[in-house]
């Protein structure tokens, strides 16, 4: 790749050869401590900064580096010296230490633009409010196991940054949030996938979901006619957003409704492929589930096709995919009653898809922390397919206001374990049990991950 990278350092008083450069890295979890691993492998002077803890793995691996670190605040004097901050996504830009850098004017960037600098692999980049995960997993799997040299980065998997420092890929398949797209400069994805857009963290984006579709739209960001974005058609958001934003790369949209000319499109059970040629893929020989799946196999089996993947290949990859834990994740069967483990559905729109996916009576473990949830969207759903509620958080009054109507019974209970042994006692045969919170975690749990995890360990012990 062009060393043009190395040229942007806007001091150009700082001697390059005498002085080794300074690279402050803030937030020391996955992705900063990535960062560092390939700042000290590109010989930065690395210093890493975390207001909170620093996890005791992640404090080793920078120990093992010699690399300098600090927690549980901001040093200024260490901070402020930086020829190039790389910060954690987590942190916005709001963040008093961030606002001194900028008017400082050191040049602040994301981790992944930053391994970006250092690799010249392919990119697929994949973003989404919802479903961007298991198309990120689907895609490198179908990648995988078509023999291809392929990382899995971003938001799932292992920091890009680490993988570029300790064993770089020739194409990597990025899952990108809003808050990581809103950090990239110079970084391009040759496949942008863009799943669909709907409200979310709009308290980052001063409560303007305009916004929000604008950064959303930065997967296309550098692109030209070589590079390709694929989105979904039938989503009213996306086409505001392009029509706001419009991108240089070939358009490749997919569609439940209507026909394309270059694109994908379902018809039933059955999936069109046409990228010059056209292929089919059935839905019912895949392990994925549902409407919103025929979505994120569509956009898979696009950006994997242009990737020269044999169609065969790719068939065989839908029939042994195993998607992500706590995402519409099946448990086991007890009594002839499935429980199905969604705990990653925090917002009302995931427990929408979930919803719409099951085809038998739903009894519905649902609640947490609300995010200013408006249920309106979920009463079709509720009143056709779910026979009972059990709420699992501690003030579930929104819940009970939403569907008291709808059901038959809603009932509170304050653990997974209670959860799942009342699931259990009014289920009959031939139910399913679906936790799919529409909320946060983290007034009865750590984060949905142990949610999720207790949820698993009490349908085991029935």
């Amino acid at each position: 790749m062009a060393d043009h990278h190395h040229t942007c350092f806007s001091n150009p008083s700082i001697d390059k050869i005498a002085l080794r450069k300074r690279l402050v890295i803030l937030g020391g979890a996955e992705s900063g401590t990535g960062a560092a691993v390939l700042g000290n492998a590109q010989n930065w002077d690395v210093f890493v900064s975390d207001n909170g803890p620093i996890q005791p793995k992640y404090q080793d691996e920078l120990n093992g580096y010699s690399i300098a670190w600090e927690q549980g605040q901001h040093s200024e004097s260490k901070i402020l010296n930086a020829n190039l901050i790389v910060k954690s996504p987590g942190i916005p830009k709001t963040a008093a230490i961030v606002q001194k850098a900028i008017e400082k004017g050191i040049r602040i960037i994301d981790e992944l633009e930053f391994a970006f600098w250092y690799t010249s692999a392919t990119f697929i980049g994949i973003t989404g409010t919802n479903g961007k995960t298991t198309t990120t997993l689907l895609t490198y799997h179908i990648l995988k196991q078509a023999g291809f040299n392929v990382g899995l980065a971003g938001n799932v998997g292992r920091s890009l940054a680490r993988q570029v420092a300790q064993k770089d890929c020739a194409v990597y398949v990025v899952e990108m949030s809003s808050f990581q797209l809103d950090g990239i400069d110079t970084y391009k994805n040759h496949i942008a996938i863009l799943c669909n857009i709907s409200p979310d963290h709009l308290d980052r984006y001063d409560g303007q979901f305009s916004q929000y579709i604008d950064s959303k739209m930065r997967i296309t960001r550098n692109q030209s006619t070589d590079d390709y974005f694929i989105y979904c058609a039938d989503d009213k958001n996306t086409a505001e957003g392009i029509k706001r934003n419009p991108p240089l790369s070939q358009q490749l949209p997919f569609s439940l409704h209507k026909i394309q000319n270059q694109g994908a499109w379902a018809v039933a059970n059955i999936l069109h492929i046409k990228i010059h040629k056209q292929y089919t893929l059935n839905m019912q020989d895949s392990t994925l589930k549902g409407q919103h799946n025929a979505y994120n196999s569509m956009a898979a089996a696009m950006a994997t096709r242009l990737m020269d993947v044999r169609k065969e290949s790719i068939r065989e990859s839908f029939t042994n995919f195993q998607n992500a834990e706590h995402r519409l994740e099946f448990v086991q069967k007890v009594q002839g009653v499935e429980y199905i483990n969604d705990s990653k559905a925090t917002n009302v729109n995931s427990t929408w898809f979930a919803l719409e996916s099951m085809n038998r009576p739903v009894i519905w473990i649902a609640g947490g922390v609300d995010k200013g949830n408006n249920y309106d969207d979920l009463k079709q759903l509720v009143k056709s397919k779910v026979k009972m509620i059990i709420c699992l958080g501690l003030d579930n009054i929104k819940i009970h206001q939403a569907f008291q109507n709808d059901v038959d019974l809603i009932i509170n209970t304050s653990s997974a374990k209670e959860a799942v042994h009342v699931a259990s006692r009014m289920a009959k045969m031939g139910d399913v049990t679906l936790l799919s919170p529409a909320c946060a975690s983290f007034d009865l749990f750590d984060s949905y991950e142990d949610r999720g995890r207790q949820f698993k360990e009490a349908v085991h012990n029935l």
